[in-house]
Protein backbone atom coordinates (compact mmCIF):
# COMPACT_ATOMS: atom_id res chain seq x y z
CA UNK A 1 0.00 0.00 0.00
CA UNK A 2 1.41 3.10 -1.32
CA UNK A 3 -1.04 6.12 -1.37
CA UNK A 4 -1.05 9.38 -0.17
CA UNK A 5 -4.35 11.07 0.61
CA UNK A 6 -6.74 10.57 -2.67
CA UNK A 7 -9.96 9.09 -3.65
CA UNK A 8 -10.56 6.02 -2.18
CA UNK A 9 -10.10 4.32 -6.06
CA UNK A 10 -6.76 6.10 -6.41
CA UNK A 11 -6.03 4.46 -3.36
CA UNK A 12 -6.59 1.55 -3.83
CA UNK A 13 -4.50 1.18 -7.57
CA UNK A 14 -2.26 3.07 -5.86
CA UNK A 15 -1.54 0.26 -3.31
CA UNK A 16 -2.03 -2.20 -5.99
CA UNK A 17 0.85 -0.89 -8.04
CA UNK A 18 3.02 -0.88 -5.20
CA UNK A 19 2.39 -4.36 -3.98
CA UNK A 20 3.26 -5.28 -7.72
CA UNK A 21 6.07 -3.05 -7.58
CA UNK A 22 7.66 -4.42 -4.67
CA UNK A 23 7.04 -8.38 -5.21
CA UNK A 24 8.84 -7.52 -8.89
CA UNK A 25 11.56 -6.10 -7.58
CA UNK A 26 12.44 -8.26 -4.69
CA UNK A 27 15.30 -10.54 -3.85
CA UNK A 28 17.22 -12.72 -1.54
CA UNK A 29 20.40 -11.41 -0.41
CA UNK A 30 22.81 -13.26 1.04
CA UNK A 31 25.64 -11.50 3.40
CA UNK A 32 27.39 -14.21 5.17
CA UNK A 33 28.63 -15.07 1.23
CA UNK A 34 30.49 -11.49 1.21
CA UNK A 35 33.79 -10.75 3.50
CA UNK A 36 32.18 -8.54 6.50
CA UNK A 37 35.33 -6.02 6.53
CA UNK A 38 33.71 -5.40 2.45
CA UNK A 39 30.71 -3.62 1.28
CA UNK A 40 28.11 -6.08 0.38
CA UNK A 41 27.02 -4.10 -2.40
CA UNK A 42 27.77 -5.84 -5.73
CA UNK A 43 30.63 -4.10 -7.56
CA UNK A 44 29.41 -1.08 -9.30
CA UNK A 45 31.42 1.51 -11.54
CA UNK A 46 30.90 4.20 -8.85
CA UNK A 47 31.56 3.77 -5.03
CA UNK A 48 31.42 6.34 -2.56
CA UNK A 49 35.13 8.00 -1.94
CA UNK A 50 34.37 9.95 1.62
CA UNK A 51 31.27 10.35 4.03
CA UNK A 52 27.73 10.72 2.79
CA UNK A 53 25.99 13.82 4.36
CA UNK A 54 22.38 12.17 4.77
CA UNK A 55 19.97 15.10 5.24
CA UNK A 56 16.99 15.01 7.79
CA UNK A 57 15.07 18.35 6.49
CA UNK A 58 13.54 18.81 9.99
CA UNK A 59 14.12 18.50 13.64
CA UNK A 60 15.63 15.34 15.83
CA UNK A 61 12.62 13.03 16.99
CA UNK A 62 10.39 13.42 14.04
CA UNK A 63 10.02 11.25 11.45
CA UNK A 64 12.32 12.46 8.37
CA UNK A 65 15.36 12.23 11.31
CA UNK A 66 14.07 8.88 12.54
CA UNK A 67 14.23 7.46 9.26
CA UNK A 68 18.04 8.76 8.51
CA UNK A 69 19.01 7.54 11.57
CA UNK A 70 17.72 4.09 11.25
CA UNK A 71 18.78 3.36 7.90
CA UNK A 72 22.11 5.13 8.24
CA UNK A 73 22.74 2.49 11.27
CA UNK A 74 22.17 -0.44 9.42
CA UNK A 75 23.77 0.82 6.00
CA UNK A 76 26.99 1.03 8.40
CA UNK A 77 26.81 -1.59 10.89
CA UNK A 78 26.41 -4.16 8.05
CA UNK A 79 28.67 -2.09 5.33
CA UNK A 80 26.22 -2.30 2.94
CA UNK A 81 27.56 1.21 2.05
CA UNK A 82 31.06 1.61 2.54
CA UNK A 83 31.29 4.83 4.06
CA UNK A 84 29.98 6.78 6.74
CA UNK A 85 26.78 8.30 6.54
CA UNK A 86 26.73 11.44 8.75
CA UNK A 87 23.06 12.29 9.40
CA UNK A 88 22.28 15.96 9.19
CA UNK A 89 19.17 17.84 10.73
CA UNK A 90 18.12 20.96 8.33
CA UNK A 91 14.71 21.91 9.64
CA UNK A 92 12.90 24.99 8.27
CA UNK A 93 10.14 25.79 5.81
CA UNK A 94 8.36 22.22 5.60
CA UNK A 95 11.58 20.62 4.58
CA UNK A 96 12.21 23.72 2.07
CA UNK A 97 15.63 24.50 3.90
CA UNK A 98 17.08 21.10 3.80
CA UNK A 99 15.94 20.85 -0.18
CA UNK A 100 17.87 24.16 -0.98
CA UNK A 101 21.03 23.13 1.19
CA UNK A 102 20.63 20.41 -0.97
CA UNK A 103 20.32 21.82 -4.08
CA UNK A 104 23.34 23.83 -3.30
CA UNK A 105 25.81 21.21 -3.46
CA UNK A 106 28.72 21.35 -6.20
CA UNK A 107 31.37 18.91 -7.95
CA UNK A 108 31.46 15.06 -5.91
CA UNK A 109 29.41 16.67 -3.25
CA UNK A 110 26.55 16.17 -5.30
CA UNK A 111 27.49 12.16 -5.39
CA UNK A 112 27.77 12.24 -1.76
CA UNK A 113 24.59 13.57 -0.38
CA UNK A 114 21.67 12.17 0.27
CA UNK A 115 18.15 13.14 1.99
CA UNK A 116 15.04 11.68 3.37
CA UNK A 117 11.76 12.52 1.96
CA UNK A 118 7.95 12.10 2.33
CA UNK A 119 4.49 14.37 1.16
CA UNK A 120 5.81 17.24 1.99
CA UNK A 121 8.15 17.11 -1.22
CA UNK A 122 5.09 17.66 -2.76
CA UNK A 123 2.77 19.50 -0.27
CA UNK A 124 4.89 22.36 0.19
CA UNK A 125 5.95 23.43 -3.13
CA UNK A 126 2.15 24.07 -4.23
CA UNK A 127 1.29 25.53 -0.85
CA UNK A 128 3.76 28.25 -2.21
CA UNK A 129 6.45 27.44 0.48
CA UNK A 130 9.48 26.20 -1.80
CA UNK A 131 11.06 26.90 -5.46
CA UNK A 132 11.70 23.37 -5.74
CA UNK A 133 9.91 20.12 -5.63
CA UNK A 134 10.38 16.44 -6.33
CA UNK A 135 11.42 16.90 -10.22
CA UNK A 136 14.19 19.10 -8.98
CA UNK A 137 16.01 15.90 -7.29
CA UNK A 138 16.89 12.64 -8.07
CA UNK A 139 14.80 9.52 -6.75
CA UNK A 140 16.54 6.93 -5.23
CA UNK A 141 14.21 4.80 -3.83
CA UNK A 142 10.72 4.80 -1.77
CA UNK A 143 11.36 2.92 1.57
CA UNK A 144 8.38 2.84 4.28
CA UNK A 145 4.72 3.71 4.59
CA UNK A 146 3.40 4.76 7.62
CA UNK A 147 -0.18 6.02 8.73
CA UNK A 148 -1.74 9.44 10.47
CA UNK A 149 -2.66 9.74 13.62
CA UNK A 150 -4.52 11.49 15.65
CA UNK A 151 -3.24 11.81 19.06
CA UNK A 152 -4.52 12.90 22.50
CA UNK A 153 -3.22 12.67 26.04
CA UNK A 154 -4.72 9.61 27.60
CA UNK A 155 -6.26 11.46 30.26
CA UNK A 156 -8.31 14.01 27.41
CA UNK A 157 -12.00 14.51 27.92
CA UNK A 158 -12.14 13.14 23.94
CA UNK A 159 -12.68 9.50 24.17
CA UNK A 160 -13.47 9.38 19.99
CA UNK A 161 -12.89 11.38 16.95
CA UNK A 162 -16.27 12.27 16.71
CA UNK A 163 -16.03 14.07 19.86
CA UNK A 164 -13.29 15.66 18.82
CA UNK A 165 -14.78 16.71 15.63
CA UNK A 166 -18.06 17.52 17.15
CA UNK A 167 -16.00 20.24 19.15
CA UNK A 168 -14.58 21.74 16.41
CA UNK A 169 -17.80 21.89 15.03
CA UNK A 170 -19.37 23.82 17.91
CA UNK A 171 -16.58 25.81 19.35
CA UNK A 172 -13.37 25.29 17.47
CA UNK A 173 -11.96 27.73 19.59
CA UNK A 174 -11.54 25.47 21.84
CA UNK A 175 -9.23 23.22 20.03
CA UNK A 176 -5.49 23.34 18.85
CA UNK A 177 -4.08 20.95 16.03
CA UNK A 178 -0.25 20.64 16.53
CA UNK A 179 1.93 18.67 14.31
CA UNK A 180 5.42 18.76 13.25
CA UNK A 181 5.04 19.73 9.86
CA UNK A 182 4.52 23.45 8.57
CA UNK A 183 0.95 25.41 7.85
CA UNK A 184 -0.30 23.21 4.44
CA UNK A 185 2.15 20.96 4.70
CA UNK A 186 1.50 17.04 5.71
CA UNK A 187 0.41 16.54 9.24
CA UNK A 188 -1.65 20.18 8.97
CA UNK A 189 -3.27 18.47 5.81
CA UNK A 190 -3.85 14.87 7.14
CA UNK A 191 -6.26 16.56 9.32
CA UNK A 192 -7.71 19.27 7.53
CA UNK A 193 -8.90 16.75 5.04
CA UNK A 194 -10.23 14.36 7.49
CA UNK A 195 -12.49 17.35 9.16
CA UNK A 196 -13.37 18.02 5.92
CA UNK A 197 -14.59 14.95 5.08
CA UNK A 198 -16.77 15.29 8.72
CA UNK A 199 -18.24 18.45 8.02
CA UNK A 200 -16.02 20.95 9.56
CA UNK A 201 -15.49 24.33 8.49
CA UNK A 202 -11.37 23.67 8.21
CA UNK A 203 -10.69 27.37 8.16
CA UNK A 204 -12.05 27.85 11.69
CA UNK A 205 -9.30 24.71 12.78
CA UNK A 206 -6.37 26.21 14.87
CA UNK A 207 -3.23 24.82 13.60
CA UNK A 208 -0.02 25.18 15.46
CA UNK A 209 3.48 24.14 13.97
CA UNK A 210 6.88 22.46 16.15
CA UNK A 211 9.98 21.08 15.40
CA UNK A 212 10.80 17.38 15.77
CA UNK A 213 9.70 15.82 18.92
CA UNK A 214 8.79 18.83 20.18
CA UNK A 215 5.22 18.45 18.90
CA UNK A 216 4.54 15.39 21.24
CA UNK A 217 6.09 17.50 24.03
CA UNK A 218 3.89 20.14 23.42
CA UNK A 219 1.00 17.71 23.67
CA UNK A 220 1.98 15.51 26.56
CA UNK A 221 2.41 19.16 28.53
CA UNK A 222 -0.89 19.82 28.07
CA UNK A 223 -0.13 23.18 25.77
CA UNK A 224 -2.13 22.16 22.93
CA UNK A 225 -5.60 19.41 22.20
CA UNK A 226 -4.31 16.85 19.81
CA UNK A 227 -1.26 15.98 17.79
CA UNK A 228 -1.76 14.82 14.03
CA UNK A 229 1.37 12.86 13.60
CA UNK A 230 1.82 9.08 12.21
CA UNK A 231 1.23 5.81 14.01
CA UNK A 232 5.16 5.02 14.35
CA UNK A 233 5.47 8.73 16.74
CA UNK A 234 2.36 7.35 18.41
CA UNK A 235 3.53 3.70 19.37
CA UNK A 236 5.98 4.47 22.34
CA UNK A 237 3.93 6.41 24.12
CA UNK A 238 0.85 4.57 24.02
CA UNK A 239 3.02 1.30 25.53
CA UNK A 240 3.95 3.91 27.99
CA UNK A 241 0.09 4.79 28.94
CA UNK A 242 0.62 8.70 28.31
CA UNK A 243 -1.55 9.05 25.10
CA UNK A 244 -4.93 7.71 23.37
CA UNK A 245 -4.94 7.60 19.60
CA UNK A 246 -8.74 8.73 19.03
CA UNK A 247 -8.18 7.57 15.14
CA UNK A 248 -5.54 6.67 12.47
CA UNK A 249 -5.72 6.75 8.62
CA UNK A 250 -4.89 2.91 7.47
CA UNK A 251 -7.79 0.81 5.60
CA UNK A 252 -7.98 -1.28 8.08
CA UNK A 253 -6.57 -2.16 11.64
CA UNK A 254 -3.13 -2.68 12.13
CA UNK A 255 -1.27 -5.26 13.65
CA UNK A 256 0.55 -5.46 17.15
CA UNK A 257 -0.19 -2.60 19.46
CA UNK A 258 -1.59 -0.55 16.70
CA UNK A 259 -4.44 -2.95 16.81
CA UNK A 260 -5.80 -1.17 19.44
CA UNK A 261 -6.43 1.90 17.16
CA UNK A 262 -9.56 2.29 15.56
CA UNK A 263 -8.96 3.75 11.86
CA UNK A 264 -10.87 6.64 10.28
CA UNK A 265 -12.99 4.96 8.16
CA UNK A 266 -14.69 2.62 10.69
CA UNK A 267 -15.74 5.32 12.73
CA UNK A 268 -17.65 6.52 9.57
CA UNK A 269 -15.38 8.74 7.79
CA UNK A 270 -14.51 7.39 3.79
CA UNK A 271 -10.75 8.79 4.06
CA UNK A 272 -7.39 7.02 4.01
CA UNK A 273 -3.89 8.57 4.35
CA UNK A 274 -0.63 7.09 3.85
CA UNK A 275 2.22 8.91 4.80
CA UNK A 276 5.46 7.11 2.26
CA UNK A 277 9.12 8.10 2.62
CA UNK A 278 11.75 7.81 0.47
CA UNK A 279 15.53 8.85 -0.54
CA UNK A 280 15.97 11.18 -3.11
CA UNK A 281 19.40 13.38 -4.31
CA UNK A 282 20.79 15.88 -6.14
CA UNK A 283 19.47 16.56 -9.71
CA UNK A 284 23.05 16.05 -10.84
CA UNK A 285 23.71 12.71 -8.98
CA UNK A 286 25.73 10.42 -11.82
CA UNK A 287 23.86 7.57 -13.05
CA UNK A 288 26.30 5.36 -11.80
CA UNK A 289 26.11 7.03 -7.93
CA UNK A 290 21.90 6.56 -8.32
CA UNK A 291 22.41 2.63 -9.85
CA UNK A 292 24.61 2.53 -6.24
CA UNK A 293 22.42 3.65 -3.93
CA UNK A 294 19.52 1.80 -5.06
CA UNK A 295 21.43 -1.04 -5.19
CA UNK A 296 22.18 -0.38 -1.16
CA UNK A 297 19.08 0.53 -0.28
CA UNK A 298 17.50 -2.37 -1.91
CA UNK A 299 19.74 -4.66 0.27
CA UNK A 300 18.81 -2.84 3.56
CA UNK A 301 14.96 -3.08 2.88
CA UNK A 302 15.52 -7.08 3.32
CA UNK A 303 17.76 -6.89 6.00
CA UNK A 304 16.73 -8.55 9.11
CA UNK A 305 18.16 -5.45 11.36
CA UNK A 306 16.26 -3.19 9.20
CA UNK A 307 13.26 -5.69 9.06
CA UNK A 308 12.99 -5.28 12.99
CA UNK A 309 13.60 -1.37 13.65
CA UNK A 310 10.70 -1.32 10.86
CA UNK A 311 8.01 -3.33 12.68
CA UNK A 312 8.90 -1.77 15.73
CA UNK A 313 8.26 1.63 14.99
CA UNK A 314 5.09 0.43 12.76
CA UNK A 315 6.31 1.08 9.59
CA UNK A 316 5.05 -1.25 6.34
CA UNK A 317 7.65 -1.79 3.88
CA UNK A 318 7.24 -0.21 0.40
CA UNK A 319 10.38 -0.46 -1.78
CA UNK A 320 10.12 1.36 -5.03
CA UNK A 321 13.09 1.62 -7.17
CA UNK A 322 14.72 5.07 -8.45
CA UNK A 323 12.17 5.34 -11.65
CA UNK A 324 9.13 3.31 -9.90
CA UNK A 325 9.53 5.94 -6.94
CA UNK A 326 9.56 8.92 -9.63
CA UNK A 327 7.09 7.36 -11.71
CA UNK A 328 4.55 7.59 -8.01
CA UNK A 329 5.69 11.18 -6.99
CA UNK A 330 4.50 12.75 -10.31
CA UNK A 331 0.92 10.67 -10.03
CA UNK A 332 0.28 12.04 -6.80
CA UNK A 333 1.36 15.30 -7.51
CA UNK A 334 -1.45 15.56 -9.87
CA UNK A 335 -3.41 13.99 -7.58
CA UNK A 336 -2.70 16.23 -4.23
CA UNK A 337 -2.87 19.54 -6.36
CA UNK A 338 -6.23 19.28 -7.22
CA UNK A 339 -7.18 17.95 -3.38
CA UNK A 340 -5.32 21.25 -2.07
CA UNK A 341 -7.14 23.52 -4.90
CA UNK A 342 -10.32 21.92 -2.88
CA UNK A 343 -9.09 23.28 0.37
CA UNK A 344 -8.02 26.35 -0.86
CA UNK A 345 -4.35 25.66 -0.33
CA UNK A 346 -2.60 25.56 -3.77
CA UNK A 347 -4.04 28.23 -6.51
Amino acid sequence: MRTLLTKAASITLAATLFLTACGAQTQTSDPASTPSSEPTVAAEAWKPTKAIEYIAPAGAGGGWDTTARTTAKVLEEDKIIGQSLAVVNKPGGGGAIGWKYVDDKKGEDVNHTLFVTSPPIIFVPLNGQSDLNHQDFTPIAALTADYAAFIVRADSPYQTLEDLMNELKSSPDKVSVAGTSSPGSMDHMQFLLTADKYGVDVAKVRYVSFQGAEGMAQLLGGHVTVLSSDVGDAIEQYRAGNVRVLAITSPERLAGDAADFPTVKEQGIDFEFTIWRGVMGHKDMSPDAVQYYENAFKEMSENPKWIEARENLGWHDNFLTGQQFGEFLDQQYEEIYEIMKRVGLAN
